[in-house]
């Protein structure tokens, strides 16, 4: 089933399956290296702004002085935030590839960091008054692993600007939202310090990068997957409040039956378009790619381009 809204494209790469061994040795050094110290340092966070406006920067500093308060994270100074994210090259998208988030992070020099958008819209609709709408949508990032790790749109209607960004100002200054980021933060610290154990202590693949195009495929030997049907992921409700025109990228392995045995975010867009679309891969079926006749294991990226509805 297709949706209006939503484009696919495929990219595949071969697995090759090779054990990694660590010598008993070595894995006594890493869980050495990998413990965590008698006192741990704060967990550092970066706040870009949230748009090139006066409010934009107001809601995000408002956010930052709410988080640098009460919480045992050390938040960024904001002018050298903006100057390292201009450096970097940042125009204030999101929708990043995990490469292109860990490259900034890298930039900003922080455990993490929280992009957004924050804007106050005038509506007009057909069957009521005219009042404005103000919202942040906020995403927050880690910059070791590029991965989004939560996003959310607090928003607040009102008669007039003033008064819907001042109930905006009032959220971002709550311990609500404090609590609830200080917990992702550290939350994810903690998962993320538990995936690099366990990574070290089983056996790692390695991807190699096969062809894009059959013909270059069918010249080596490879026949690439075919799906048996393409479903394509809805476009959420979440999405169409915050009118979201994205591009998700998701890697898919798939055995040499064709089943999905693991799928990763690789761009992120947020807005429930991420979940959406893992939702969805989860449940293709594929014919399997095979190599001089023989079904292999397979990488596939797969890739979503949402549009918003037509009205």
């Amino acid at each position: 089933m297709f949706h209006p809204g939503v484009s696919l494209y495929i990219r595949v790469f071969a697995l090759v399956l090779f054990s990694l061994s660590i010598s008993a040795a070595s894995r006594e050094q890493y869980q050495r290296d990998a413990a965590p110290p008698s006192v741990e340092r704060p967990l550092s966070l970066a706040i870009l702004d949230f748009g090139n406006s006066a409010p934009a920067r107001v809601a995000a500093d408002k956010l930052a002085s709410n988080l640098k308060g009460g919480t045992n994270l050390v938040v960024l100074d904001r002018d050298q935030v903006r100057a390292a994210a201009h450096g970097a090259g940042y125009e204030g998208s999101m929708s990043l590839t995990l490469g292109e988030a860990r490259d900034l992070g890298a930039a900003l020099g922080s455990d993490f960091f929280i992009l957004g958008d924050a804007q106050t819209l005038r509506r007009s609709p057909s069957n009521g008054p005219v009042y404005f709408d103000s919202y942040a949508s906020i995403f927050i990032v880690s910059a070791r692993t590029g991965r989004l790790i939560r996003w959310e749109r607090p928003a607040f209607v009102a008669d007039t600007p003033a008064a819907a960004e001042q109930l905006l100002l009032s959220e971002l200054s709550g311990p609500e939202i404090q609590h609830r980021l200080s917990v992702t933060v550290h939350r994810a610290h903690d998962d993320e310090r538990g995936e690099r154990e366990l990574t070290t202590a089983e056996q790692i693949p390695i991807i190699e990068a096969a062809p894009d195009d059959e013909k270059t495929a069918e010249a080596e030997g490879l026949r690439l997957p075919r799906p048996y049907r393409r479903f394509v992921p809805a476009y959420p409700e979440s999405a169409a409040r915050a009118e979201a025109e994205a591009t998700v990228d998701v890697l898919v392995d798939l055995d040499a039956d064709g089943e999905v045995t693991r799928v990763e975010v690789a761009r992120w867009a947020g807005f429930g378009l991420d979940e959406a679309t893992v939702e969805t891969v989860r449940r293709l079926h594929f014919f399997p790619a095979k190599r001089d006749g023989i079904a292999i294991p397979i990488r596939v990226l797969l890739r979503y381009n949402f549009r918003k509805p037509p009205k």
